[in-house]
């Protein structure tokens, strides 16, 4: 699930999902900086309270508030920070981690916010829920893998001929038309072409739709599993196929 309300030039922005085992607010605090430092490859570290990106404090936090089942930092500044005020939580509750900011407001103006900032931590937020949750159990249905290479040579050919009708054939425009029309189809239905045909469609892992930065993600990581032999792409991006 997730929520995008606004209030004035403030934002709250919640995710959620369920998870197969109770989670404290210490769990939840360490889980969270771990999650920080492997998924940005230590580009971004934690100061004291602040979150820098080299020499940049690009947030900085109050002293978090850790009980139970919560664990809650006051947002006080940062580049990104149009003012202080707002709260960074992850909750547990009734079997599910809530991750929310409330009261958020962004330095960007409103448009290129939503375009930029928003789908960056949309897209961490949810890797990082679904991380928590595990890949234990998949849903339902997964395709076997030699229907998901046959469905994948069905979006190649589809790709490549949209790119002969281009009138310019080159490497780089086939990845450009293939990049948008999988990210637009996995983050919409779930399905390409290839999955139409082969009945199969793309989901988390959670068996919820992809986000759009988290298809991307899966896309980029697509050659690397060709090359390896092992579906990394769905590793990295808590995703799967289904059949339907």
């Amino acid at each position: 699930m997730y929520v995008n309300e606004w209030q004035g030039d403030r934002v709250t922005i919640r995710a959620e999902v369920a998870v197969p085992a109770p989670l404290s607010g210490a769990r939840l605090r360490d889980a969270y900086a771990s999650f920080l430092r492997t998924f940005t490859l230590g580009l971004v570290k934690c100061r004291g309270q602040s979150l820098m990106l080299g020499p940049f404090e690009i947030l900085r936090f109050g002293k978090p508030t850790v009980n139970r089942t919560t664990v809650d930092w006051p947002i006080e500044g940062g580049i990104l920070a149009g003012g202080a005020g707002g709260r960074w939580r992850i909750q547990y509750r009734g079997g599910h981690v809530e991750a929310s900011v409330v009261g958020y407001l962004p330095r960007l103006p409103r448009p290129l916010y939503v375009v930029s900032q928003l789908q960056v931590h949309l897209t961490f937020t949810r890797l990082f829920l679904l991380r928590l949750r595990g890949r234990d159990p998949l849903p339902t249905g997964v395709a076997a893998p030699p229907d998901r290479v046959r469905a994948a040579t069905v979006d190649a050919a589809l790709c490549m001929t949209l790119t002969r009708l281009t009138g310019r054939r080159s490497l780089r425009r086939f990845f450009a038309i293939a990049a948008v029309y999988h990210v637009a189809c996995w983050s919409s239905t779930g399905q390409t072409l290839g999955g139409m045909v082969l009945r199969q469609r793309v989901v988390s892992v959670d068996g919820s739709r992809l986000v759009p930065g988290q298809a991307l993600l899966r896309f980029a990581l697509l050659p690397l599993s060709w090359i390896t032999w092992q579906p990394l792409h769905d590793r990295v991006a808590g995703s799967t196929v289904v059949t339907k």
